[in-house]
């Protein structure tokens, strides 16, 4: 009995952090605005995708799923929510963020320090490369893809020999946001979901600097539900052409196209 005690104290104390173990989100002495959101439409989702990559690019829709054994690379109907084509990764991977750069599909995996890389047009595998520590979210600039790692610290990779070009470190006030996840370049700033929270930060590329937050409590709301304590929101798309988002959750039933106001 006595020796649980230090576990029910560490447990005690985390909740009371919240669930992202950061203290609030928003910070409390946040300054930066937090925008909300209207619902444009709602779309079909497979409820079995543990979503952690979501991409719009060239009128396709791609997701990157995760869990070892059924990590894969696919393209979705966005209408439908229908899988149109689907690569598998090996059983002993945990896929992670993915993102859609000069034709290609990049792929990044939880702890194993392996990406892989695909046609965007056929999902054939390419090759593959490595990386330090654990890849969570994947973007990119003009200049390479930008990667989370579950810290407040975004890396900034060159696309050809995967080189870290930079860090940024990512900060509001003086407070580091940790749990950086899934990540979504719009518009000239980096757009992250924080893991296990219904927000969305948007951070400035240059600086690191929070430019806002994006509160989407209550998005997936009834009669549609999410089944299991993983299901929490996760995935952010741009459609470039159509000035379109979209954000889902894994497990999710459905995807949403939102405006934010």
């Amino acid at each position: 009995m006595i020796r649980r005690i230090p576990v029910l104290v560490v447990f005690v104390a985390a909740a009371a952090l919240g669930v992202s173990g950061q203290g609030s989100i928003p910070p409390s002495n946040s300054r930066a605005p937090t925008y909300g959101y209207t619902v444009v439409k709602s779309y079909p989702h497979d409820p079995k995708a543990y979503t952690q990559g979501l991409e719009f690019s060239g009128g396709v829709l791609f997701e990157g799923t995760g869990l070892k054994g059924q990590s894969a690379v696919r393209k979705v109907d966005l209408e439908t929510g229908k899988v149109v084509q689907e690569e598998k990764i090996h059983p002993q991977y945990f896929g992670e963020g993915v993102t859609v750069a000069a034709g290609k599909l990049f792929q990044v995996t939880w702890k194993d320090r392996a990406g892989f890389v695909y046609d965007a047009k056929t999902l054939k595998l390419v090759r593959n490369f490595t990386y330090f520590g654990e890849g969570w979210g994947l973007t990119h600039d003009p200049a390479g893809l930008i990667m989370s790692d579950g810290s407040s610290t975004l890396r900034f990779m060159e696309l050809t020999r995967f080189q870290e070009r930079r860090k940024l470190k990512v900060m509001d006030s003086g407070t580091a946001i940790v749990n950086l996840n899934e990540l979504e370049m719009i518009k000239g700033e980096i757009w992250a979901n924080v893991w296990q929270t219904d927000y969305i930060v948007r951070i400035s590329p240059k600086d690191g600097q929070v430019l806002g937050w994006i509160n989407l409590k209550g998005l997936l709301s009834p009669p549609y539900k999410a089944v299991g304590q993983d299901a929490v929101l996760n995935g952010i798309a741009y459609d470039s052409a159509g000035d379109r988002i979209f954000v889902t959750g894994k497990l999710w039933p459905r995807l949403y196209e939102i405006k934010v106001k």
